[in-house]
């Protein structure tokens, strides 16, 4: 296999072209021949043109790419490695979403071919790749597991907004349904992996090392969340603690915050999922999930103790949010917990609320979340909110402030950004 696709005999598809699916095309497609599939044309039509939908890549990451974009699933039938990286969200009830992986599975099914290989980069609970995909891809094209076409699991560690750990800086762990496929598809994705490939002995091992990192950075940011709840209760400011408990040369260096989008906000309920489905209750994980998925609320209900110690009545009161993006300089709006502080304001009669973010698209928030965003700040404010630590926001002084502000008005601080900074208005953060 990886001698035919370096050749260019034959070519890999990569299956869902969004923050993962893109990159890891485009940098195939700088040694191999690629087909990059999408079910939605208009995302297509923009990548065609060198134009990342997700405004992650800049138009030169297309240039020197051997890639054809389609939306067209007669088209995938010309692949032979088939890479699938497609979202795993969970439903309302935090419970797994898989639809979006097994219909890129029935997709792939159809056009499955003897020999073919396919490698799951979806992050999914461990056994899922075997138990849920596998049996589909069998129905689907009449072939059989490991004897006629087979199967891995190479989880994804893109980093949104991140333009240092990058697709090809970050160690990439491999996995194969047998001996033989393992070793084909670590020597594939060696073509683009500078950090170097770490070959688990089996998918269902590297399914849950993937789980397991978002899961303990959860844990861990949930602790900092659970500290900052009782620090404030202390009257002392947690991140003065962790700056002075952090000159330890084996302090973690965790911090509390907002815990949104489609990774370590999700993840861990796929692992409570399997556990619960083995008769396991997981007490820590769920425990973590709790304290995270509560900030939000929790920082508005601070948020108007506050506007109501300044003697102002939080119905007329008017708040600026400053970031929507699940975090800080991305485009991204999936999952994200800011909007848990704006339905807790309006929940408490907060009814003058303005949002603006520099990335985020104002169609798509309104479509997703129901409100409108405003380009820019307008008139006064009782409370400002800065819920995400965009570029544009970290310099910004107190003076930029003060201009926005009514007298008494209160600074939200959600990153702790501005500590030590703000001296004029009524200043809190985690």
């Amino acid at each position: 296999m990886y001698s035919e696709l370096v050749s260019k005999k034959e070519k890999l598809a990569v299956i869902g072209l969004g923050y993962v699916g893109l990159p890891i095309a485009l940098e195939f497609a700088r040694k191999l021949s690629v087909i990059g599939f999408d079910i939605k044309p208009d995302r297509v039509e923009l990548m065609k043109k060198g134009i990342d939908p997700s405004r992650e890549l800049e138009p030169e990451a297309f240039r020197g790419c051997d890639i054809e974009f389609t939306s067209n699933i007669d088209d995938l039938r010309k692949a032979k490695f088939y890479v699938v990286a497609v979202p795993t969200p969970i439903d309302e009830h935090n419970l797994p979403d898989l639809k979006p992986l097994l219909s890129a599975t029935r997709t792939v099914g159809q056009v499955l071919k003897k020999g073919d290989y396919v490698v799951y980069e979806s992050t999914v609970y461990p056994g899922c790749t075997e138990e849920d995909c596998v049996p589909l891809l069998e129905e689907l094209s009449g072939l059989k597991y490991i004897q006629d076409f087979k199967v891995g699991f190479s989880p994804e560690r893109i980093n949104p907004g991140d333009k240092e750990h990058t697709l090809t800086t970050i160690k990439k762990i491999t996995s194969g349904c047998d001996a033989q496929s393992a070793e084909e598809i670590a020597k594939t994705y060696e073509l683009i992996i500078k950090a170097g490939i770490h070959r688990a002995s089996s998918i269902k091992v590297a399914e849950a090392a993937k789980i397991i990192e978002n899961t303990q950075r959860d844990i861990n940011i949930a602790f900092m969340n659970e500290l900052s709840i009782i620090f404030n209760r202390m009257g002392i400011n947690t991140y003065e603690v962790l700056e002075a408990a952090g000159t330890k040369w084996n302090f973690l260096k965790f911090y509390p915050g907002l815990v949104g989008g489609h990774c370590i906000g999700v993840d861990p309920y796929y692992l409570v999922y399997k556990a619960k489905e083995l008769g396991y209750h997981p007490q820590i994980i769920t425990a973590g999930r709790f304290i995270n998925d509560s900030m939000g609320g929790y920082v508005a209900k601070q948020t108007v103790k506050k506007i109501i110690a300044a003697d102002k009545n939080p119905k007329d009161s008017r708040v600026l949010i400053m970031g929507v993006t699940f975090k800080e300089n991305v485009s991204d709006i999936r999952n994200s917990k800011v909007v848990d502080i704006y339905n807790e304001l309006k929940s408490f009669g907060v009814q003058n609320i303005d949002v603006i973010d520099p990335y985020a698209d104002s169609h798509e928030v309104k479509e997703e979340y129901g409100f409108d965003m405003v380009s820019d700040p307008k008139g006064k404010y009782d409370a400002i909110i800065v819920a995400v630590s965009h570029h544009q926001y970290i310099n910004l002084n107190d003076d930029w402030f003060k201009n926005l502000a009514n007298t008494g008005c209160v600074f939200v601080d959600v990153k702790g950004i501005y500590r030590g900074k703000i001296h004029d208005l009524t200043y809190w953060s985690l």
